[in-house]
């Protein structure tokens, strides 16, 4: 079974309170989950990372074994297809989180997105944002 992930995060601040989102379809359209976080004071790169870490989790809990990944993080999207190396120190753990993850998927592809087509993961990282605020 293939899960589409749309995932975004963000912060208020830089680093400031921040938040996770996530939204799992079927093939077909369907929505099949959803995932929304707070997550304390963090950066909006590492808010990214969280979403998609928590949206991977997601899926392989529902038993998907393969992920078509929707981000409108360019740089998360680039690194994690390595055009990109990871020079941050707070991101690279998060980096091979996710890497350690996508082992466990038959197949995976990342996409990078503008921010309007990923309306839903930010209203979910918003909505976390306004909860823990």
């Amino acid at each position: 079974m293939k899960l589409i992930i749309h995932s975004d995060g963000g912060a208020r601040g830089n680093p400031g309170p921040a938040g996770i989102g996530a939204c799992l379809h079927s093939e077909d359209g369907a929505l099949v989950a959803e995932v929304s976080a707070f997550l304390g004071i963090a950066t909006n790169n590492q808010a990214e990372y969280q979403a998609l870490i928590a949206g991977l989790n997601k899926a392989l809990e529902l038993k998907a074994e393969a992920v078509d990944c929707f981000l409108d993080s360019e740089l998360i999207v680039k690194q994690i297809n390595r055009e990109y190396k990871v020079k941050n120190k707070e991101l690279a753990p998060l980096f091979l989180q996710v890497y350690n993850l996508l082992t466990k998927f038959k197949q995976y592809k990342f996409t990078h997105i503008p921010r309007e087509q990923n309306k839903e993961a930010d209203r979910l990282a918003n909505e976390a944002m306004d909860r823990g605020e």
